[in-house]
């Protein structure tokens, strides 16, 4: 009989716990959780955007004359790069090695959009068309949403692990399916946005001129009488 009440005893325990943990710990985790996926959407929906507008981008360069193919040639491969890498845009990632990839394809698309930016220097009939500027303007709010959200991304994620992670939702999490989430990893050079603003029409700042200073004339020493 003693032995079953403490059996008895123990199960009602046990059911107390999970019943606080339920209430508690895990409405939580689902909460978090819902979070980074929505951030994430976010962060799909403003790369999605920048991927719409370069069809029209390069479009408009192409009507450029003898305009560098080449640096368009690479932005069209590097969002067909993008377009290989797939993760489901609803649900934040869970692992590390899927999130680089698709982090690296949108880098290698940035440095190529920045770069023929850089090229459409030389074009100043392009430049001044407003086809080219209204699209360079969207671009340029494109890049600075990405950086924002992306932030906004990690920020969440780091919430979410952190919660996770902490006793008692550590003993729970991996049996309710709430793993470990990567962050976007900051790379060198990719700390701001890339420009994509630039003021073309602004010629570079003149150097200081070189200032040599006076050669002063030492008099001769008086003759010895």
């Amino acid at each position: 009989m003693n032995k079953f009440v403490l059996t008895f005893g123990k199960a009602v325990a046990l059911m107390a716990i999970a019943f606080g943990f339920t209430a508690c710990g895990y409405n939580r985790m689902v909460s978090l959780d819902q979070n980074v996926n929505k951030k994430w959407a976010d962060v799909q929906s403003v790369y999605q955007r920048r991927a719409d507008l370069i069809p029209n981008l390069v479009q408009t360069v192409q009507g450029a004359a003898n305009f560098e193919k080449s640096t368009l040639t690479e932005v069209v491969n590097a969002r067909a790069s993008v377009g290989q890498v797939k993760l489901d845009p609803t649900k934040a990632p869970t692992d590390a090695a899927q999130l680089e990839k698709f982090q690296q394809a949108q880098g290698q698309l940035s440095n190529a959009l920045s770069r023929l930016l850089v090229v459409s220097e030389n074009y100043p009939q392009l430049r001044a068309t407003e086809g080219f500027q209204n699209l360079q303007a969207q671009l340029e709010g494109t890049e600075n949403r990405i950086s924002v959200e992306r932030n906004n991304f990690n920020a969440a994620v780091q919430d979410y692990n952190t919660t996770i992670q902490t006793f008692p939702n550590n003993l729970f999490n991996k049996m309710f399916g709430f793993p470990i989430r990567p962050f976007f990893a900051a790379q060198a050079g990719t700390d701001r946005p890339p420009a994509v603003n630039f003021n073309f029409s602004s010629p570079p700042p003149a150097a200081p001129p070189v200032v040599t200073p006076p050669v002063v004339a030492t008099p001769a020493p008086a003759a010895t009488p």
